[in-house]
């Protein structure tokens, strides 16, 4: 008997691409949405971005930008070409989710997540960051366009990690961690670091690489070009 291998038309592996993508920019904004509300932590590039404003008196959105444009930057030196399709994707990823964070943030505000206790708002903060993580994977494997924080973890995890999720993970947070230092001693104050932050540092590079066996296992790294 002659084995018969399915094929999908190469618009409907476009289409299923696009929901994957769509899925988790979703998630992640969500995610993203649920630890800001709760106020128990940024995630880290974040808290690094509050940590600088206080000490420049900068606007938190222009750091947010300036953090993203710096990621950039070290994505070209650690790939030693400009490609400029990649960029592109980075900045117009960057103005959506900002956009879809700010969005979902009001949308939470429904809510009674403050009433909350705050046993039940560590959990549900703690969920925040397995969302992103989640979101993370997804369109780290989709490789459509990414946040650049999340392309400079997907590059040092393939280039330098030999594909370790938690390795890069941490090796790209010591970014954010050496601005949040920096500030500190210049402010002698620490801003937005709480318990969401430590899970975070703790967690997410090894719930990213999680979510690639468990969901969507079929969906694999794709275009990496690294």
């Amino acid at each position: 008997m002659t084995k018969q291998i399915a094929v999908f038309p190469a618009h409907n592996r476009s289409s299923l691409t696009l929901i994957y993508f769509i899925i988790s920019i979703c998630l992640n904004s969500l995610g993203n949405a649920i630890t800001v509300s709760l106020n128990l932590g940024s995630a880290l590039w974040t808290a690094a971005a509050v940590n600088l404003s206080h000490a420049t008196s900068l606007p938190l959105s222009w750091l947010l930008f300036a953090e993203g444009f710096f990621a950039i930057a070290l994505n070209i030196l650690l790939l030693k070409a400009i490609d400029w399709r990649r960029i592109l994707g980075n900045l117009i990823f960057m103005s959506c989710f900002s956009y879809l964070v700010g969005l979902a943030v009001k949308l939470l505000a429904f809510l009674p997540l403050v009433d909350l206790n705050i046993v039940a708002k560590v959990i549900l903060d703690c969920f925040g960051i397995v969302l992103i993580a989640t979101a993370i994977s997804i369109y780290q494997r989709v490789n459509l366009m990414l946040h650049p924080c999340d392309d400079l973890m997907q590059i040092m995890r393939f280039k330098l990690c030999g594909g370790n999720s938690t390795k890069a993970q941490l090796l790209s947070f010591a970014l954010p961690i050496a601005a949040i230092c920096l500030t500190v001693l210049v402010t002698r104050r620490l801003y937005a670091i709480n318990i969401g932050t430590i899970f975070s540092l703790a967690f997410q590079g090894y719930l990213v690489g999680l979510a690639d066996q468990r969901i969507f296992p079929h969906l694999k790294h794709r275009n990496l070009h690294i």
